[in-house]
């Protein structure tokens, strides 16, 4: 059915939206009326932010009952307090007699006294949408399931319903979990694991789905976008979604067997969003502050990113990850391949579905080697060590000034690295990264059970299979001893040229100091807003973040014009003299500024060349366009 004909089948859940396959899942799985756990939420105080829910456990154990709320959520990696937003909390018995309740630390609450039923009831403050959090006004519910549901520990492997009340009657219910028969706005989930990565959004959202695979491989992608956007624009940006997911299918080889035969992007472009992806197993948020057309379709972008997420992290999936601990952050060393290789294939699948342009995907492949190449995380660790900080940066927060100067994100180090192995394996091996990937998939990733993987990965994994894809594992053994390991680069710009591609200073003539960010100005003093790059010129005269900027070759430094206007007049290798006062007094140096090192990437015909036949026939393999 066209897209444009799909605007009137918004996601009622009712039985036609089913596939056969979910259908006789439910029958299979649903707890019924009766589960062993069951949820009811309910919304009638939207307009304060809040939600009123009520958890009930049957058949639970002699003895008290502790109840929990989560610190850490799927796809996140730090510790996020969400029972700060728990309040008003009671339980009753199975004969609705009250209990009393024991906390003895912020997380959990302790029940006792119960005749083998509980009923925990809470009211939750949620005003933060995006992919971690919960919120709840007049337009919508939006929950992170860590950041909305209490739970009871020792109990997780039950199954659970889950009952929805909406505050509005236009509100319908987008999520991946598998209805309830016959049922608009009940759901149920096979355990806690499940429930806990099935994000769900209460809203009048539009709905777009269509169909890939045939026959007994059908299944149904279904893209419910919140926003102000009209129907036109809906449907253009799922002609685009639509188009992504077809190349990203072809890269891996064939889509990945969700739960329950449907995949659900769950899309809120509201002005009270913050920006935001977060994957799930069968389903993902994306979120952004600015609606479709205000965006000009940008949020393509993150929609590209997390689909590939429902291969690699949620099924090709790092050992560590598995099963999520909700307790506790989330560590693995292996973020570099789960987050950096989806970034690498995240604008690379837009660019090869035409949905993008190469001078565009580019620029933006420019600004990710850029940033790793020139930037100073890496000599403080390798893509493995920075992806064991991520607890501390993914969006972690902290009181104490930290030093950003030793990071790289892996996201970026990641996507470098398989710049670096697909120009590489296309060299020298007559193979690329999407056969890796698909190896990867079949080796570790397509089997399995219980809605988890069969055998999750370790690096010693992602090496091997390296090797068995080349034949080559001391090549395999290299490239992860100086590249994942340890934080070597090879030299760019021969692969590039590969390509037809020619990697070089976007800018020689512009001058470069190490910082060029500063706040203040007007009655309050203008100061650096950042570390400066160690080595770089401002690094090496003393300055650091916090300092006050008082003059530029005599200059009085004033506001952050004067500030721009400066640095736009200083010239490489030309010494300027800047007086400036830290926290030991005024001080002065002189400071030689450099070219800038910023890097672009450019077709070999805009840099005064012309590729030849291999070149070009290079580029269409790898990019998909000329």
């Amino acid at each position: 059915m066209p897209l444009r004909n799909q605007t009137a089948r918004l996601l009622t859940l009712a039985a036609p939206l089913l596939l056969a396959t979910a259908v006789q899942a439910q029958q299979a799985r649903d707890p019924g009326p009766n589960a062993p756990v069951s949820y009811d939420l309910s919304f009638d105080n939207a307009a304060h932010r809040e939600a009123r829910i009520a958890v009930t456990y049957r058949d639970l154990k002699p003895g008290a009952v502790e109840f929990r709320m989560a610190r850490s959520s799927p796809g996140r990696y730090a510790i996020h307090e969400f029972a700060k937003n728990v309040y008003s909390v009671s339980a009753r018995d199975g004969a609705g007699r009250d209990l009393p309740i024991e906390r003895t630390d912020p997380y959990s609450w302790r029940v006792a006294g119960h005749d083998g039923t509980v009923t925990f009831s809470y009211t939750l403050y949620g005003d933060r949408g995006d992919g971690t959090y919960s919120q709840i006004d007049q337009t919508h519910a939006h929950l992170n399931m860590p950041a909305t549901l209490v739970w009871a520990r020792g109990y997780d492997d039950r199954p659970i319903r889950v009952t929805f009340r909406p505050a509005d009657p236009s509100w319908k219910v987008a999520t991946q979990l598998p209805p309830v028969a016959d049922s608009t706005t009940s759901f149920w989930a096979p355990h806690l694991q499940y429930l806990l990565d099935s994000p769900t959004e209460l809203s009048d959202f539009q709905l777009r789905e269509w169909t890939i695979g045939t026959g007994a491989t059908a299944q149904t992608i279904r893209l419910a976008v919140h926003s102000e956007d009209s129907a036109e624009t809906v449907d253009e940006f799922a002609r685009k979604a639509k188009a992504v997911v077809a190349e990203q299918i072809r890269i891996w080889g064939g889509a990945p067997r969700f739960d329950f035969g449907t995949y659900t992007f769950i899309a809120d472009y509201m002005p009270q969003i913050s920006g935001d992806g977060m994957e799930h197993r069968n389903s993902t948020i994306i979120s952004q502050p600015r609606s479709l057309a205000t965006g000009k379709f940008a949020q393509l972008g993150t929609l590209s990113h997390e689909f590939i997420h429902s291969w690699n992290v949620e099924r090709l999936r790092p050992a560590e990850l598995e099963p999520f601990d909700f307790t506790s952050a989330d560590p693995t060393p292996s973020l570099w391949f789960a987050e950096g290789f989806t970034q690498y294939y995240g604008p690379l699948s837009i660019l090869r579905a035409g949905e993008a342009t190469l001078d565009t995907t580019l620029a933006g492949l420019a600004g990710t080697l850029d940033y790793v190449v020139n930037g100073p995380g890496r000599r403080y660790g390798s893509p493995q060590e920075m992806s064991l900080r991520a607890p501390f940066v993914d969006a972690a927060t902290s009181i104490d000034p930290v030093n950003e100067r030793i990071f790289t994100s892996y996201y970026a180090y990641g996507a470098v690295i398989a710049l670096a192995l697909d120009l590489t394996l296309r060299q020298h091996f007559d193979t690329d990264l999407d056969a890796y990937m698909r190896h990867m998939w079949k080796r570790n990733g397509a089997a399995q059970r219980d809605y988890a993987p069969v055998k999750s990965y370790t690096t010693a994994d992602l090496q091997a299979g390296l090797a068995e894809l080349t034949r080559d594992p001391a090549f395999a053994k290299a490239f992860f001893d100086a590249h994942i390991r340890s934080s070597d680069l090879p030299d760019f710009a021969p692969l590039l040229a590969q390509a037809g591609l020619v990697l070089r200073p976007a800018d020689t003539d512009k001058p470069w100091i190490g910082a060029a960010n500063v706040s203040g100005g007007g009655d309050d003093p203008v100061t650096l807003a950042e570390i400066p790059i160690p080595g770089s010129p401002l690094y090496a005269a003393g300055l650091d973040r916090g300092d006050t900027i008082v003059a530029i070759d005599g200059q009085r430094i004033a506001s952050r014009a004067d500030w721009r206007a400066a640095l736009d007049a200083m010239k490489p290798g030309q010494p300027v003299v800047i007086a400036y006062a830290n926290r030991a007094g005024a001080s002065s140096a002189t400071i030689i500024p450099r070219a800038d090192p910023k890097l672009a990437i450019v077709p070999l015909e805009k840099a005064g060349g012309t590729p030849d036949a291999a070149q070009r026939a290079f580029r269409r393999a790898w990019l998909g366009a000329d």
